[in-house]
């Protein structure tokens, strides 16, 4: 038992920021991302003596994520929450790069979280197999949505939003 603990915790530490990935295309709320990552942990644990390397661990991992994501995204909208906001954020980046990253994942984030993950695997270079292995699609599936998804986020750019009374593109 402990050597499946400390090969388990070994694969936890290599791979631990796959599963924030995952968990922050999730959510924004940092208390949220960590009750994500601690679900992931729990279902990563309960599969991981059954896990039998037919596929890459890291392709096993990702798909035990962003199912656990998904699980957890359908259970919240299940229960209404009211959200307790700040209205500062401590934490906010002035400059341009900052501005572009935060839109594009404020973009990001309006698409379902389906596509979402189909996009996040896209930014981490995984190949068109190994992300429908992981969202249980077919390649050219794979391909069709994500031209898509490419052409949706194009149509956001070109609309104008007021952002915290403010008019940003």
């Amino acid at each position: 038992m402990e050597i499946l603990d400390t090969a388990f915790a070994q694969m936890v530490k290599e791979h631990k920021s796959t599963i924030y990935t995952v968990c922050f295309m999730f959510s924004k709320d940092s208390d949220e991302v960590s009750d994500l990552f601690q679900e992931v942990l729990i279902n990563l644990w309960k599969g991981y003596d059954s896990f039998k390397n037919l596929s890459n661990i890291n392709t096993w991992i990702w798909k035990v994520s962003f199912n656990t994501c998904i699980s957890c995204e359908r259970k919240k909208k299940r229960r209404a929450a009211v959200p307790l906001t700040m209205d500062i954020n401590l934490f906010e980046d002035k400059d341009e790069n900052s501005r572009q990253i935060r839109l594009l994942y404020d973009r990001i984030h309006r698409l379902s979280p389906f596509d979402r993950a189909i996009v996040l695997l896209w930014l981490e270079n995984m190949s068109y197999e190994e992300i429908g292995a992981i969202v249980g699609i077919s390649t050219k599936n794979v391909s069709v949505r994500l031209y898509r998804i490419k052409e949706e986020l194009k149509k956001c750019r070109t609309i104008k939003m007021y952002c915290h009374g403010k008019l940003c593109r």
